[in-house]
C-alpha cells in the first residue's frame, strides 16, 4: 500500500512540474516573438525624428579670406548711396589694425563691419546697430573708428563714432568722413555735387584737391574750380599719400591681379601720367577693390582675400 501510494503522489506530481516549464517555455517563446516584431518594424517604419531642435549658434572669428556677408547682421545700405551696396570700404590704424565694412542697401542687403588686430589674418565682426542700413564712409584712428551711415526708415545720413570698438556709439561730425559717392553724385562734407562722370567708383576730398575715379578716367579738380579729366581706365580706389595719389586698378597689362600707381595730387592736367609702383598679382580682377594708405603700409581688398604692404605697394 505504500508503494502505490508513493507511485500515486510520484504520478501528480510530474504533471504539475511539467506544466510549469512548459509555461516558462511559452513566456519565453512570446518574449523573443515580441522583441523579433518590434525589430522587424523598426528596419521597415519610416524613420521618426522628434521636434526640431534650436538652431545652434556660434560665436567666432570670421575667416580672413572671407568677405562680409551683408545678411549676416542686421544692419543696412542707402537710398541715396546707390553704388555703396557693392562696394568695399577699409581704413586703417596702422600695420597691424584695420576696418572693414561692406556697403550695404536700403531696400536690400545690410552692411557689415569687421576689425582686425593681427594684420588682417583673422577678422571679428563689429555690431552697428539694427537702424544703420548703409555704411558709405569709413575713418580709423587709435582707439576711434566714424562712420557715415544711412539710419532709420529713411536712410537719412548720419556720422556716428565709436571708441570702444562699437560696443556704444555717438555722433560724429560729417565733415570728418571725406568724400562718398552715389551712382551719379559725390557726397563732399559741404554737401553734395553732380559726379563729373558716370558710375563713380570712388572719390578722395583732401583740404584742397578732390579726386573721383570712373570707369575710364580719374577727374580732379582744385577747390571748386573746372573738373580735369585724366584718361586712366580702371581705378578703382584712391588714397592719400600727401603729395600724390596712391590709386589701386584693374586691367591693366602690366598686372595680373590689382596694380597700384601713383599720381600727383596737384596741378593735375589731361596729359597727367600715373607712376606704377606694383602689383598685388593675388588680388581680384573684377569687382569692388578697396585701398588704406597709412604712412607705408597699404592695405587692400579685392575680391574675398586682404593684403598688407610695407611699403606702399611696391610689394605683397
Amino acid at each position: 500500500m505504500e508503494g502505490r501510494r508513493g507511485a500515486r503522489s510520484l504520478g501528480r506530481s510530474l504533471p504539475r512540474t511539467t506544466l510549469i516549464w512548459v509555461g516558462v517555455v511559452v513566456v519565453a517563446l512570446v518574449a523573443v516573438d515580441v522583441l523579433l516584431v518590434t525589430l522587424a518594424l523598426g528596419r521597415t517604419a519610416p524613420e521618426q525624428h522628434g521636434p526640431a531642435g534650436p538652431i545652434p549658434t556660434y560665436t567666432s572669428t570670421p575667416n580672413p579670406t572671407q568677405t562680409p556677408d551683408p545678411s549676416a547682421t542686421g544692419s543696412a545700405g542707402a537710398a541715396g548711396a546707390g553704388g555703396a551696396a557693392s562696394r568695399h570700404l577699409i581704413a586703417a590704424v596702422d600695420g597691424k589694425e584695420a576696418w572693414r565694412a561692406s556697403g550695404g542697401s536700403c531696400s536690400a542687403t545690410r552692411p557689415v563691419l569687421q576689425r582686425t588686430v593681427d594684420g588682417g589674418a583673422t577678422w571679428a565682426e563689429v555690431d552697428l546697430g539694427e537702424d544703420v542700413h548703409a555704411v558709405t564712409a569709413l575713418r580709423a584712428t587709435t582707439g576711434t573708428l566714424s562712420i557715415l551711415a544711412d539710419v532709420g526708415d529713411d536712410c537719412t545720413q548720419t556720422a556716428r563714432t565709436t571708441d570702444d570698438d562699437g560696443v556704444t556709439w555717438a555722433a560724429a561730425e560729417r565733415s570728418d568722413l571725406g568724400a562718398t559717392i552715389s551712382d551719379t553724385a559725390v557726397d563732399l562734407s559741404t554737401g553734395e555735387i553732380d559726379s563729373p562722370c558716370e558710375e563713380p567708383a570712388d572719390a578722395y576730398e583732401g583740404r584742397f584737391t578732390t579726386l573721383v575715379a570712373c570707369a575710364p578716367e580719374v577727374d580732379w579738380r582744385s577747390g571748386t574750380g573746372p573738373w580735369v579729366s585724366v584718361a586712366l581706365p580702371g581705378v578703382k580706389a584712391i588714397a592719400d599719400a600727401g603729395e600724390t595719389y596712391t590709386l589701386a586698378r584693374l586691367g591693366s597689362s602690366m598686372c595680373d591681379g590689382v596694380q597700384v600707381v601713383s599720381l600727383p595730387a596737384t596741378q593735375v592736367v589731361s596729359g597727367s601720367q600715373v607712376s606704377p609702383m606694383g602689383c598685388w598679382e593675388d588680388g581680384a580682377t573684377d569687382g569692388p577693390v578697396a585701398i588704406a594708405l597709412v604712412g607705408k603700409t597699404l592695405w587692400a581688398w579685392a575680391g574675398d582675400e586682404v593684403a598688407v604692404s610695407a611699403d606702399g605697394g611696391m610689394t605683397w
